[in-house]
Formats: C-alpha cells, structure tokens, sequence
C-alpha cells in the first residue's frame, strides 16, 4: 500500500475508486464503504484509495484533544490488509479547512486522486463547513466524468453505527458488543517495553508491557480477558489496563499489561495486538502482593473459563 502522509502535493496515476472519510475504528459501517470499493477493484480493476485526514478537524478548529479508536499506525496496518492501494491521510490545516466542497472533488479526488469512481455515506460531508454532501458528489459525477456510489448506512438495531456508538460501549466495558460493532475485537497495539520486573520475579506471572500513545481511546481501567496474535496463532491472556495501585506508589503512566497464559519467550520490542474480549474487573488497590496474587489466580481461572467456552483461540 502506497500512503501519502501530510503530504499536498500528490499524484495517482492509475484510476481508482475513492472513497472518504476518517475511519476511526474501521468499523462496521466504514467495513460496508471499503468492501464496495474493493468489490470495484475485482471487477473494474481500479485501485482502491482512501482519502482521510491526518489530524481530526475538531483538534485543528477547535482546539480539543484527539482521542481515536485505531491509531493511525492502526488504521494504516487495517488498511493494507483489507487490500487498500492508496491511502491518503491530508494536511488538516486552516486553509484546508476553507476549501470550497466543489473544489476539493475537481482538485483532490479527481485531479489528484483519479478518481473514476467516488464511494461515501449518504451522511458523507467535506469541504468548508461540510457543504459538500452526496447530492454534490452526484451532481458533479456527470461533467467530471466519475461515477458516485452512495451507501446507506449500516445499522444496529435501528441506530447508526458509528464511531460514537462504539465509544459509547468500550466506555461501558461491553467488549463483545464493541466487537459486533468494530466487525472484530476492540484492539491495542505496540511495541512490547520493559516494565517495572515484578510480575515474573515476584508475582511469577511474566508479561508484556505496552505504553498506549495519548490519543489511544481506551476502555475502563480494570482487567479483561484477551488474546494476543503470536507466531500465527492466537494466544489467551489476562490484561490489565490502568496505573497498576497495589505495586506503585506513584503515578504511573497508563499501562496495559497482559498475562500470557500458556506460553513463554522473549517479546521485548516486539510488535504485537493485544484484543480485549471481555471486562471482568475494575482496576483495584490491593493490601499487599499476597492479596493480589490471590486475585490473580481468579482472574486467570475466569479467563480460562471464558476462553474455552467461546473458543477464542481458533
């Protein structure tokens, strides 16, 4: 996959099918828009490439911080498994921010882009305040020469799926519903870091260490069974999203650690995802190591239970 980062001064040669949005999570709904366009692919032979920002609008306009489901290294690594050819993440600037709807579909997706075919939402809104919808995409199909695919939104239960709705269940804990939602589990990923050593040594229970970035949205704080992707193969865990109370007296950084079950080895700086399956437990400050270790042991045969009842690990 060829991505275009921060980048305004591009060109795709060959035609493509675009489509645009900013595919926070990639979930359901954004998974109804890329399986159209890469329908396209197979049968028109055009590539696929997405058109998104690299900074959401709302931290540019108006100041706020960003908090996203899937990171941008995340959302890249979705991409270009899905199959996607191009991904461009533009330049969120003011400027951008003031460009007529007309003029970003003739410069950007057609100009710059080679647009044949335009894919969006029928909720889609670009171009300066979000002026540009799908009657314009429409309208402007015919003199530009491309062809706009209009998608109804994908539902659950009669409600919109959404970047939002998702949102709303991770901050309930409702893994397994997010994951109906996302199309597959809510997932962090990252390089495996050194943590404080007292998991093996004291609490024998090694684990591997990730340091979300700050824009990651991530659920409660408190425990989760999981799984993690090794070597081609699912392996079962118990993680720990928090500051870890019980062992640190001072504030740590937000960590997420997770406790391998059945398996063994090396993973310092490697890369791996770690999918949370379902929340047991809100974080807790225990008494001492021997309470938690008791707690410990609870959380792994609970994991166990749920692992093996939902065949996780296929």
């Amino acid at each position: 996959m060829k991505c275009f980062i921060s980048e305004t001064e591009f060109h795709i040669t060959e035609p493509t099918v675009v489509s645009i949005g900013k595919f926070d999570g990639r979930h359901a709904g954004h998974q109804k828009l890329l399986r159209t366009m890469l329908a396209y692919k197979e049968t028109r032979g055009l590539k696929a490439a997405v058109f998104t920002f690299d900074l959401a609008p709302a931290v540019c306009l108006q100041g706020l911080s960003a908090q996203v489901i899937t990171t941008d290294a995340e959302r890249r690594a979705g991409m270009e498994a899905m199959g996607i050819d191009y991904l461009v993440e533009y330049p969120f600037t003011q400027e951008t921010a003031k460009m007529p709807a007309e003029t970003f579909v003739r410069k950007i997706l057609v100009g710059q882009m080679n647009a044949k075919v335009i894919v969006a939402g029928t909720d889609c809104g670009f171009g300066y305040r979000r002026a540009g919808d799908a009657a314009l995409l429409k309208r402007l199909s015919g003199e530009l020469g491309y062809e706009a695919e209009i998608i109804e939104k994908e539902q659950d239960g009669g409600r919109d799926i959404s970047s939002s709705y998702v949102k709303e269940e991770l901050d309930r804990g409702h893994m397994e519903k997010a994951a109906v939602l996302l199309g597959r589990p809510y997932c962090i990923s990252g390089t495996v870091v050194h943590g404080n050593h007292i998991g093996g040594p004291r609490l024998h229970r090694p684990t591997a260490n990730l340091i979300p970035p700050a824009e990651k949205y991530l659920p409660p704080f408190g425990v989760y069974v999981s799984r993690v992707r090794l070597d081609g193969r699912y392996v079962g865990g118990i993680t720990d999203i928090g500051r870890k109370p019980t062992v640190e007296d001072r504030d740590w950084p937000v960590g997420v650690e997770t406790n391998l079950l059945d398996w063994s080895g090396d993973l310092y700086g490697k890369e791996i995802a770690v999918e949370l399956l379902n929340f047991e437990r809100s974080e807790r400050k225990f008494d001492d190591l021997e309470e938690l270790m008791s707690q410990l042991a609870r959380d792994e045969e609970y994991a166990r239970f749920y692992l093996d009842r939902h065949q996780c690990l296929c």
